[in-house]
């Protein structure tokens, strides 16, 4: 039987270790859902209801997995839904494969129905993008773009009209320097580790500090032990980007916390404190939260080098592997003898835990937002996948969730989209069936992309989504006092019955609204198989916990709250509240 385009492009996937496809059926993508029928016996078709959801969970089953992800659109809006999806992954750094349909190949540009022209509007969103025109042209553009991929850690595009995608191999022309089967589906591994040259300069200049901190990101995942025999031997507080929280366990005793808004105290003093700065897989964007560029010697380790002195000016850059750099960098570390400054940040994650232990266990009504996410930390199994949204209720998973060694950790990091933490979630229960996965969203978010419960359903996936219910895009909020002085505008949301919600989509629902029925009602839903919604509906006015309280941001609070906020009088009662008590 001749093969179609179609047929190729699976194919070529299969070779590549492809094992999951996220998308929705179209009439512009008939051809290649046919082969992914009569090859379904080696890849899965994951069939999800929004094409922005297919990007999210490509992306996330990348960052999983460590494999190729890859998603499925139909031509025109199928194709424009993926985009925010694809840029989630590009701004991650994750490889990515996205296919597209375009309409019949000789009405393409001629104003015909869903004539978008898909690889043009996908131009800055990928580092390979390509039009197939035939099925011979298949042959080498779905092997280069899996290949580019994945050895660039970016999204590929590949686009083909629905005619073409059924054109037979055999019968298509190809041409004289198109010499059959010169492609391999084969990938070459890059440098693992730097020169040896370049670690022994690094090693100098961090043995030369007296206060050394460590900056870890998701470039640091799976070098947790290298990680912390370094830290070990400099004396050195770890502090984790949030998509480096899975980098380091949270209890080790180096671990810090969080950095930026959604980071601890103790991290935040140790960035404005040292003398040297190792920064292992991050290019964490905040910038004014880094030292001051004149205070630190510092040392970088990335695989990229074009992210190297990226946000800090460095004096060494290692190009290679964490994990292997930092074991070539280990035996040329000396111990270092003065432990004060690594013992004043252990100092402070106590204080710190304490203050988060004050707010997760606060009585008041409404409920603190933090006391679900308080009491979720506590009933996590050691195999965990915790996922959650981007607002609010980021900054509670950064702070109260304690990822420990064997779990794993997932948010859309510098895109930050709101709507990631169910897909994210659905991709990790797809990628291990055996683990319980746990989804931390709001309720803005959560509402975007709602529709994907049905998929988690459809799949019979065990997956559990604790929605922090303020009826507010509650980030937004703060943000528009804090940061700008104004009052809020625009963010209360129409309240949504969550639970009721989750059972008609036939998944078990429960709502809860004060600390005494947080535990059990969490754990009644843990021990429930399959997807359960618990909605916890918590104060509006109860402002999120910063590392450090900046003058600038509480003179536009004032501002804010002088100018007619909503609730004015409720939120300064709260603030002072929680002021006193991190002081008590």
């Amino acid at each position: 039987m001749s093969k179609t385009a179609a047929d190729v492009l699976i194919e070529t996937l299969i070779e590549w270790d492809v094992d999951t496809v996220f998308g929705l059926p179209g009439d512009g993508i008939n051809g290649i859902i046919e082969a992914l029928r009569t090859h379904h016996d080696n890849i899965r078709f994951v069939q999800v209801r929004h094409e922005e959801s297919a990007a999210l969970m490509a992306c996330a089953y990348a960052k999983f997995t460590g494999r190729l992800g890859v998603c499925l659109a139909t031509s025109g809006p199928g194709g424009i839904h993926m985009l925010n999806g694809l840029y989630d992954a590009k701004m991650d750094g994750q490889p990515v494969l996205a296919i597209t349909g375009l309409q019949y190949h000789d009405l393409v540009h001629t104003f015909t129905q869903q004539d978008v022209e898909l690889d043009k509007l996908y131009m800055d969103v990928c580092v390979y993008n390509t039009r197939v025109m035939s099925s011979a042209h298949m042959e080498n553009a779905a092997e280069l773009a899996c290949r580019t991929a994945i050895v660039r850690r970016g999204v590929a595009h590949i686009t083909i009209a629905s005619d073409t995608q059924d054109e037979t191999l055999g019968k298509d022309y190809r041409s004289p320097r198109n010499v059959g089967n010169h492609v391999s589906n084969r990938a070459a591994n890059g440098a693992a580790c730097a020169p040896m040259a370049s670690v022994q300069r690094a090693a100098e200049i961090l043995n030369k500090g007296k206060k050394t901190c460590i900056l870890a990101g998701r470039g640091a995942l799976g070098a947790a032990r290298e990680l912390e025999a370094v830290a070990e031997k400099l004396a050195a507080p770890v502090a984790k980007a949030l998509q480096g929280k899975g980098a380091l366990s949270d209890k080790s005793p180096y671990a810090t916390g969080g950095v930026g808004l959604l980071g601890t105290t103790p991290s935040q003093e140790a960035l404005e404190e040292c003398d040297t700065l190792l920064i292992v897989g991050s290019t964490f964007p905040y910038v004014e939260f880094y030292p001051k560029p004149d205070q630190a010697h510092a040392v970088q380790i990335d695989l990229d080098p074009q992210r190297i002195g990226l946000r800090y000016p460095v004096e060494t850059g290692l190009v290679g592997d964490a994990k292997a750099t930092l074991r070539a960098l280990l035996p040329l570390l000396e111990r270092r003898k003065d432990r004060s400054f690594l013992e004043k940040a252990q100092k402070g994650v106590k204080d710190w835990r304490e203050i988060l232990a004050k707010h997760g266990s606060n009585d008041g009504q409404p409920m603190k937002p933090d006391v679900p996410v308080y009491e979720l930390n506590k009933l996590l199994p050691d195999n965990a996948i915790v996922t959650t949204d981007s607002g609010t209720n980021t900054g509670l998973c950064a702070q109260h969730i304690d990822i420990g060694d064997g779990m794993m950790f997932g948010v859309s990091g510098t895109l930050a989209t709101m709507a990631c933490g169910l897909p994210y979630a659905i991709a990790a229960a797809i990628a291990y069936p055996d683990r319980l996965v746990i989804s931390v969203v709001g309720d803005g978010g959560f509402t975007m992309l709602i529709g994907d419960l049905a998929t988690a359903v459809k799949y019979g996936l065990n997956i559990k989504i604790l929605v922090i219910k303020n009826n507010m895009l509650g980030q937004i909020k703060w943000e528009q006092m804090a940061f700008l002085g104004n009052p809020e505008f625009g963010c209360d949301l129409q309240p949504v019955d969550f639970a009721a919600v989750a059972k008609g989509f036939g998944a078990a629902g429960f709502s809860v609204s004060e600390r005494e029925q947080c535990a059990p009602t969490l754990r009644r839903a843990l021990d429930i198989p399959g997807v359960v919604v618990v909605e916890a509906l918590v104060d509006p006015n109860d402002p999120p916990l910063l590392p450090k309280i900046k003058f600038e941001h509480a003179k536009h609070m004032a501002e804010a709250l002088a100018r007619g906020t909503t609730d004015g009088g409720d939120i300064a009662r709260k603030l002072l509240r929680n002021t006193l008590s991190e002081l008590t």
